[in-house]
């Protein structure tokens, strides 16, 4: 069995580091190699804002899975868009212009059969 030894090396000065500190600016996370005193140092210049921000949890990444009314959603805009004459694939993302004439075109039809809200929202049916 082989053995692997690492040694990291301070990214300010190119000697040996000990620790790898971690960071984040702006949505970006970041990493650097740092000595002992080069580490204090950088915990030391942000102690004053770390000690008044807020801590942020990470969140797990959500799942990627569609729902079966998500996948049926998207049957019934891709059959309505080829049907109006849209050109979209079998398959894959369909084209923001078509989903929201589709919203459009059924929330039209939706006000229509159900008569349409006032500015007081009540319901005006028509006569």
């Amino acid at each position: 069995m082989q053995k692997l030894e690492v040694q990291l090396e301070d990214d300010l000065t190119g000697g040996p580091a000990d620790e790898t500190v971690m960071f984040g600016v702006d949505g970006r996370e970041y990493e650097i190699d740092l000595n002992a005193k080069h580490a204090a140092t950088f915990r030391k210049q942000l102690a004053a804002f770390v000690d008044r921000a807020r801590l942020v949890r990470r969140h797990s990444p959500r799942s990627s899975a569609r729902s079966a009314a998500s996948r049926e959603r998207s049957r019934d805009i891709r059959a309505w868009a080829e049907q109006q004459g849209f050109d979209v694939a079998g398959h894959g993302r369909l084209p923001a212009h078509a989903i929201q004439e589709y919203d459009r075109a059924h929330r039209d039809a939706h006000r229509a059969e159900h008569g349409r809200r006032t500015a007081g929202g009540r319901t005006k049916r028509r006569r």
